[in-house]
């Protein structure tokens, strides 16, 4: 079943349980996978569906650094909300443990000697990690570490 129906499903239940936040969250989702579905001009892949749940929990994600550098710790709550409602969506995040044998696999495969090489590591780490949940900047934040040594 696709993102699309199952969301159709989960506002009826939103709506019957009169919970808000899911509700606008859902709702807003939906959306967002509508347009990028006419963007492309086809029905979405199962793993474009989860590119856009990713970007959207990115972007709540830029939104609370930003409400709360602003002094507004409601709207940043608000934005934390919605992204546990949009987290239920994505498949498991990656582990630590995972997270470093990718790494380290990556580093081996490209060959990398120095901070100059993050680009190809990162490229070669988001690859092996690809079709599960990943933020990039622990991705980033362990690669810059791992060639610093």
């Amino acid at each position: 079943m696709s993102l699309e129906r199952k969301l159709s499903g989960d506002i009826a239940a939103a709506m019957k349980a009169r919970e808000a936040t899911k509700l606008a969250t859902y709702r807003l989702l939906k959306t967002a996978l509508t347009n990028k579905s006419i963007e492309k001009g086809r029905t979405l892949e199962p793993a474009e569906e989860m590119q856009v749940v990713a970007a959207a929990v990115k972007q709540r994600r830029d939104s609370i650094e930003q409400f709360t550098a602003g002094n507004r710790p409601e709207l940043a709550a608000k934005e934390a909300a919605e992204i546990a409602v949009l987290e239920t969506l994505l498949p498991p995040a990656v582990s630590a443990e995972e997270l470093a044998a990718a790494v380290e696999q990556a580093v081996a495969d490209t060959g990398a000697a120095g901070p100059k090489d993050i680009g190809k590591v990162m490229k070669a780490v988001m690859a092996a990690l690809a079709g599960q949940s990943v933020d990039g900047r622990k991705v980033n934040e362990a690669v810059r570490e791992r060639l610093s040594r």
